[in-house]
């Protein structure tokens, strides 16, 4: 992956957004959008069954905890190992072949009698496909999306599936009142293979691909430079470990206040769904870049009232506005997209893609360890203060006072007038 050495000047503010509307009448996007929310509604559904599947048979809150989220952790090994399939020369065909591998195994799941040992491999196994499909679906959008509609169109699907998985767990409750575990994998395995057949019927193939052959070789080297890049580097920075912290914050809410930690949960889910509207939706590119630093801030520094314990309204409030600075992984996505060439974005968006969710588990482990010595209210702040931390300190400075490396623009941009781009976050 070639590393980006621009000197063109600071680009004028940009169009507005491409809307929602816009994106949903190209029939290539309507048809990979419908195939994600989907899927993304089949893992919801097919982890609901296996969580309750496992709390029924082993009565371990541990392992239902990790049988429900565990499939995230398997993502990193996508990352690391097979994510450049992403880029290979047919993504679709790729997808497909995916698809279908996940298809059969949330249908495996389905087998009653099948020992818990095979459940947890077939978990991991869908994570892992998991994290190879989500590559190669963002490196399509890449390429059926126009760049002003890259922004609206990731925005519509954070929101899809924020309400997919909202859903699925409504939904999924619904189903075990009147069908089994087993039914419940079943009822996932045909939305898969819906999913399937929505990317299979509208989605065309591609060519603007690697002529090397994909493999563990390729992604190592791909990810090797992608990682030796520093302003990608600040980048993944800013889009994993702020975000997996706050993530951890929320896993703590159950313990801070078990009365109202669904009231905290919906609040963070409707900030959330707000953000992404807004900054999604009706924000330009420029202004996204230029606020892309402040909803960051945004995202961290409401939970520092945890450590007070305010009334239960108080804190609601601060959840649904800090959530509302998730949003600020839009202008970094649009940033990493813009450095990396497009024979690889979708490995790179795959990887960005896999860390992000490992780190929400990282994220969750950290503060739960926290919580084990401290009050929740107390850690949760303090989280909050390493992702605060985390987000000014790698924040490169305007201007260099070592020899000129200046930024333009408005606090985001990413265009440098001389040396190595380090981005400016």
């Amino acid at each position: 992956m070639p590393s980006d050495h621009s000197t063109e000047p600071a680009a004028p503010p940009m169009p507005a957004t491409t809307g929602y509307r816009a994106l949903l009448s190209n029939r290539e996007f309507a048809g990979l959008y419908a195939g994600f929310a989907l899927t993304t509604a089949a893992g919801t559904l097919s982890g609901f069954a296996l969580g309750s599947l496992v709390s029924r048979q082993t009565g371990s809150p541990f392992l239902t905890a990790v049988s429900m989220y565990g499939a995230t952790f398997a993502t990193v090994l996508g990352a690391l190992t097979l994510m450049s399939v992403a880029d290979g020369k047919r993504p679709r065909r790729t997808l497909l072949l995916l698809q279908f591998a996940s298809l059969a195994g949330v249908a495996a799941q389905a087998a009653p009698g099948l020992p818990l040992a095979a459940r947890f491999g077939l978990l991991l196994m869908l994570g892992f496909f998991q994290s190879l499909g989500t590559g190669t679906r963002l490196g399509l959008l890449a390429e059926i999306v126009p760049i002003s509609g890259y922004a609206p169109a990731r925005s519509l699907m954070n929101i899809t599936s924020g309400g997919a998985a909202v859903l699925g767990y409504a939904v999924g409750a619904v189903l075990l009142r009147h069908l089994s575990p087993y039914g419940v994998f079943l009822t996932a395995a045909v939305l898969t293979a819906l999913g399937t057949a929505a990317v299979a019927t509208t989605v065309r193939e591609r060519s603007i691909r690697l002529t090397r052959r994909p493999g563990l070789r390729r992604t190592w080297a791909t990810n090797a430079e992608l990682f030796a890049d520093p302003g990608r580097r600040v980048l993944l920075l800013n889009l994993w470990v702020p975000n997996g912290l706050i993530v951890g914050c929320e896993a703590l809410f159950l313990s801070y206040d078990p009365g109202h930690a669904g009231t905290l949960l919906a609040a963070g889910s409707a900030g959330m769904l707000l953000g992404d509207l807004t900054v999604g939706r009706l924000l330009t590119a420029y202004r996204r870049r230029r606020h892309a630093f402040a909803l960051r801030l945004l995202l961290a520094v409401p939970f520092m009232l945890f450590a007070f314990h305010p009334p239960v309204l108080v804190t609601a409030a601060a959840v649904f506005v800090a959530s509302a600075g998730f949003a600020g992984t839009l202008p970094l996505q649009e940033q990493l997209l813009a450095r990396t060439p497009g024979p690889v974005r979708g490995q790179v968006q795959g990887v960005e893609s896999a860390g992000r969710m490992t780190w929400q588990g990282l994220g969750a482990a950290i503060a739960g360890g926290l919580a084990q010595y401290l009050a929740p209210g107390a850690a949760i702040a303090l989280v909050a203060a390493l992702s605060l931390a985390v987000t000014v300190l790698s924040r490169p400075s305007r201007r260099k006072r070592s020899g000129g490396h200046r930024c333009d623009g408005a606090g985001s941009d990413l265009r440098w007038e001389h040396g190595p781009r380090t981005g400016d976050v």
